[in-house]
């Protein structure tokens, strides 16, 4: 089996670099669920296949669509309507994951532009409460699919949770850009097939992009954390959203990825460190800039 390109310089002192990065601004994480698994088990699920099976046990879903979050969600709404698709999200990511070392010290990077969340839950939401933090404010994909005014493909939200208009976002020292949307403020979520539909077909043009995030990862890189890429979606969100950013790209990563995984890296020249997900952010958080 093939494998990626390996990094020049050893796993820890790369891990370092990449610490002293984020510090300073310069790297923009990029986290995936399975950062909600350094610490204790937490309440709500890991992953988009555990998800999927978590819904599956609430609304029987066809055997074809059980491993597909996607298929899965769009199955209930077609057939069981939006409301009890939403409802299952609210009530599946209603308990907010404690914030472990990594959100905690994430949100107490000052010099940290923008942070980028691709998961339903509020731990990082909860890391910048817990750091006394006020200077920061979300931005999270919205589902224009089920709106009939034609909906919008974000919202803009402070860190009390008021909707604002999306240039207040200027003003924010720290951006938490939630792009498949979040449980917490609004409950607005990119879950179904029908959601993403108008997302996929413009987001090769960056429309559904907000503005604040171009902006912000302009001359800068990216680090992905937790994050797999074994799914399309998953992989077209990670393009378009590093797409335009300066560089380098990194991304902690296991070794049993897939072929398309492997491709994915090898296409977006991003540099993998094959470090545990736990051992590479424990260096990370010991760094300065």
């Amino acid at each position: 089996m093939t494998h990626p390109p390996a990094p020049s310089s050893s796993p820890a002192a790369l891990a370092a670099e990449i610490g002293a990065g984020i510090a300073a601004g310069r790297l923009i994480p990029f986290l995936g669920p399975e950062v909600l698994a350094l610490d204790a088990e937490p309440p709500v699920p890991i992953g988009a296949r555990p998800l999927a099976h978590l819904l599956g046990s609430r609304v029987a879903v066809p055997g074809r669509f059980r491993n597909n979050l996607w298929h899965a969600s769009q199955y209930i709404e077609t057939s069981r309507h939006r409301v009890t698709l939403d409802r299952l999200m609210a009530e599946i990511f209603q308990p907010i994951p404690p914030p472990n070392a990594l959100h905690l010290w994430l949100a107490g990077q000052d010099a940290l532009p923008m942070i980028v969340d691709t998961w339903y839950d509020g731990a990082m939401r909860a890391a910048f409460a817990a750091r006394g933090r006020t200077d920061w404010g979300q931005i999270q994909g919205a589902s224009k699919a089920r709106r009939l005014d034609g909906g919008v493909w974000s919202r803009t939200v402070d860190h009390d949770g008021a909707i604002l208009p999306d240039d207040a976002a200027t003003a924010w020292t720290t951006l938490l850009y939630k792009p498949h949307g979040a449980a917490q403020p609004t409950g607005d979520v990119l879950v179904s097939d029908s959601d993403y539909v108008e997302v996929l077909t413009e987001i090769d043009i960056q429309t559904p992009i907000p503005d604040a995030v171009k902006q912000r990862r302009a001359g800068r890189g990216f680090v992905f954390l937790g994050c797999r890429f074994y799914d399309q979606i998953l992989r077209t969100f990670a393009r378009q959203i590093a797409k335009h950013s300066g560089g380098p790209r990194y991304a902690v990563v296991p070794e049993d990825l897939t072929r398309n995984e492997i491709r994915f890296l090898e296409v977006e020249g991003i540099t993998p460190l094959t470090l545990s997900l736990a051992e590479a952010v424990g260096i990370i958080i010991k760094t300065e800039p």
